[in-house]
C-alpha cells in the first residue's frame, strides 16, 4: 500500500484569552480554521519553517518561545478530505509570540484571513484537530511533549 510523509510545523500563538487562527480555504472551496504552519521543506529547520509559515499566512513576525510537542498520527484513505494515500503526519508544534507585522490574508495562497480569536469560541468553529492539539499542548504542557490522540469527530477534521 502507497503511504505519504509529512512533516509540518504549527505556531500555537496566545495572547490572553485569544488564539491566532488561520481560515483554510481548500483548492475545492472547503474551509476550517486550522493554525498557522505547515510543511517542512528540504533541508528546512522546524523552527525556520514554523516562522516561515506564520509570516506568510498572517502577515505577522513571531519568535519561537518554545517547543510544546510533537504529534503524530497516520490518516487513512478514507479520512482524507481529498482523497490519497494513507498519510503519516508528524506536526512540530511551537509556541509562538506576535512580535511585529499586522494581519492580512495570505497572497495567492489558501488562508483567507487569520484572526485573534477568544480561546472559548474556538469549539463551535469547524476546525482541524491541529487546533486542538495544539491547545492541549500549550495548556498542558505535557513532559513528553505528546497528548492522547484527539478523536476527530463533529466539527474536528484532519
Amino acid at each position: 500500500m502507497t503511504t505519504e510523509f509529512r512533516l509540518a510545523a504549527y505556531g500555537i500563538c496566545l495572547d490572553r484569552d485569544r488564539v491566532l487562527l488561520a481560515h483554510y480555504v481548500s483548492p475545492k472551496g472547503d474551509t476550517h480554521w486550522t493554525l498557522p504552519g505547515g510543511g517542512v521543506e528540504h533541508g528546512e529547520d522546524p523552527v525556520d519553517a514554523v516562522i516561515r509559515e506564520v509570516a506568510e499566512e498572517t502577515g505577522c513576525t513571531g519568535v519561537v518561545e518554545r517547543l510544546l510537542g510533537v504529534d503524530a498520527r497516520v490518516v487513512r484513505s478514507a479520512e482524507r478530505l481529498y482523497g490519497g494515500p494513507d498519510l503519516h503526519s508528524v506536526g512540530v508544534f511551537y509556541q509562538v509570540r506576535i512580535v511585529g507585522g499586522e494581519l492580512r490574508p495570505e497572497p495567492n495562497g489558501e488562508t483567507s484571513e487569520s484572526v485573534w480569536t477568544p480561546l472559548d469560541a474556538v469549539e463551535r468553529l469547524a476546525r482541524s484537530s491541529l487546533v486542538d492539539i495544539g491547545l492541549a499542548l500549550a495548556r498542558e504542557k505535557p513532559a513528553t511533549g505528546h497528548v492522547d490522540p484527539i478523536p476527530v469527530t463533529g466539527l474536528l477534521r484532519h
